[in-house]
């Protein structure tokens, strides 16, 4: 008797110590249910809609550090339509599911490119294309994973590439449509790039790339692009149904009570969160963009490819 005196004591007090931190309405389980706003211990606030102590419907979700969230959630976990800004200025509109970017979206990037297209668990995935504001030129095609892959077409200012992609790279068959009114025909193939002696010493990447050899040019011709089977990623909001069997109780990963983003972070208990000062790890996925992994795409043509800060490998033009 005295255990379970001892138990409703707590109740009543977390209660109160909520009531601090929270204003809004509440159901007669004494659970946040409707409308309200929360302040939570780590110094982000949540105002927006609850169900059965829960985030559920819409919301705004503002971290510490100056990201915030605004759209639908369903049981704690963004699901649904919604928008994030992230702390640099980028930002992501489109549909949630299960806490990760999933289904169709735009991702806008600080240095002004933009994806537009499919998503799957976080990740580019699907038809989309990929707008490159320093040249002008995008990538039209088929995304696996986040990577460039299959079937696509490269539009520049005055020419385009069609063929299929693999790791980023084009590779075997393809053509370049000018707009003189002709096309090269012609295929990638893979070559591993030479380097002197002082690299060989060096602990480096063979890095490999793709080499143009042309075989003929014609007349214009309608080009239709043959897309590879789509296969879904490893792992994903794909692998799980987010709604249980009808009448069932589905199982959550979000202990009861808790009140902090949880994408990416391990559950600590009640109000508890782990917020470290890196972007990664402050409970969502920052995109990275094909722009941001050398210093543009500039030169003859577009599409930056190479080790981060070594500059951008260009597929462009024939030479």
């Amino acid at each position: 008797m005295q255990l379970l005196d001892r138990m409703l004591s707590e109740i009543i007090q977390k209660q109160k110590d909520n009531d601090f931190e929270y204003e809004g309405d509440r159901n007669e389980a004494g659970e946040r249910h409707g409308h309200g706003k929360a302040r939570l211990p780590n110094g982000d606030t949540y105002e927006g809609n609850y169900q059965s102590g829960k985030r559920h419907g819409q919301g705004i979700y503002k971290f510490k550090n100056g990201a915030r969230y605004m759209g639908e959630y369903i049981k704690n976990k963004k699901h649904g339509q919604g928008t994030f800004i992230y702390p640099d200025g980028s930002r992501y509109e489109g549909e949630w599911a299960d806490d990760q970017r999933h289904g169709h979206g735009v991702y806008y990037y600080v240095n002004n490119d933009t994806y537009t297209g499919d998503w799957f668990a976080h990740q580019r995935h699907g038809q989309g294309t990929y707008f490159y504001a320093d040249t002008g030129s995008k990538y039209v095609g088929t995304w696996v994973n986040g990577q460039q892959e299959g079937a696509a077409e490269l539009v520049h200012l005055n020419h385009r590439y069609q063929g299929k992609f693999m790791n980023k790279n084009p590779v075997g068959p393809g053509k370049y449509v000018f707009d003189i009114g002709c096309e090269q025909h012609g295929e990638y193939r893979l070559t591993d790039t030479e380097r002197g002696e002082e690299e060989e010493e060096e602990e480096t990447l063979i890095t490999i790339v793709p080499k143009w050899k042309a075989t003929k040019i014609t007349d214009l011709a309608l080009w239709t692009p043959t897309l590879a089977e789509e296969q879904p990623p490893t792992e994903g909001p794909g692998q799980e149904e987010v709604v249980g069997i009808e009448g069932a109780e589905p199982q959550s990963d979000t202990p009861e009570g808790y009140e902090g983003e949880m994408d990416m972070l391990r559950p600590l208990g009640e109000d508890q969160d782990i917020y470290p000062e890196e972007a990664g790890e402050y409970g969502y996925d920052l995109d990275q963009g094909e722009g941001r992994q050398g210093e543009g795409a500039r030169g003859r043509g577009m599409l930056g490819r190479g080790a981060p800060g070594r500059g951008a490998r260009v597929w462009g033009a024939p030479g």
